[in-house]
């Protein structure tokens, strides 16, 4: 007797554990669904929240490429060269559809560049360091895209050139070094950006007005700055 009820109750062991992992599972399952809808609840409220209306401060970082696009000297030549760029900026709603970008931003530039001067051929990399502030005006058709235009001031605040003359000419060199570079500079900016939650990928391209030389009389090469810039920002 002891035998049949022990088998009995090894028999019966299976299907109590079957009908027993059953329940966990469809409860496991339940649970599971709630949660999901839940989670569906919650991205589309995040995606039906529209930032085009809210003021934004990030940060951003990335890479110039700059050259000239006006010059002026004795058979000057230049090359494009590639510079840092990094800052912050502020996103101003002003409706849905319109806004205001300042930045702030350290940012350099240059040329490489080659010419003749006093008939003596001469080459040279200048790195300019500025800090350039411009004032734009964001249009916003879509969320995820904003296109920005407008001013662009810049204070010059560093200059490093690297020379290489013909005949190592100290006349020459020193006609460089005391050219009178303008400080100030006015331009121009143009650009757009893509946002992704707090991502933010940037695009721009910017012209001088102003030429590199306060009053124009120097023999060395004039120029205005144009660059092209890459930069990828973080909003806070």
């Amino acid at each position: 007797m002891n035998k049949l009820k022990l088998y009995q109750a090894f028999s019966a062991l299976p299907a109590r554990t079957l009908v027993f992992t059953l329940g966990l599972s469809i409860l496991s399952l339940f649970q599971a669904g709630d949660a999901q809808a839940q989670f569906g609840k919650n991205s589309r409220s995040r995606s039906s929240i529209d930032d085009r209306n809210t003021p934004t401060f990030g940060v951003k970082a990335g890479i110039n490429r700059s050259n000239v696009w006006d010059e002026q000297g004795q058979d000057f030549q230049a090359d494009a060269k590639t510079g840092f760029v990094g800052g912050a900026f502020l996103v101003i709603p002003l409706s849905t559809y319109l806004g205001l970008q300042p930045e702030i931003l350290l940012s350099q530039k240059g040329l490489q560049g080659s010419g003749t001067l006093l008939l003596v051929p001469y080459s040279f990399t200048r790195t300019t360091t500025y800090i350039d502030v411009p004032l734009m005006l964001q249009v916003k058709p879509l969320e995820m895209l904003s296109i920005v235009f407008g001013p662009q001031y810049s204070f010059l605040i560093r200059e490093r050139n690297v020379y290489s003359f013909g005949g190592n000419n100290v006349v020459l060199e020193e006609a460089f070094n005391n050219d009178n570079i303008r400080k100030n500079l006015l331009g121009a900016i143009i650009g757009a950006d893509f946002t992704v939650d707090h991502l933010v990928i940037s695009g721009r391209a910017g012209w001088d007005f102003l030429n590199n030389h306060g009053d124009g009389t120097s023999s060395t090469p004039r120029y205005k700055n144009q660059w092209l810039q890459l930069t990828v920002g973080f909003k806070i």
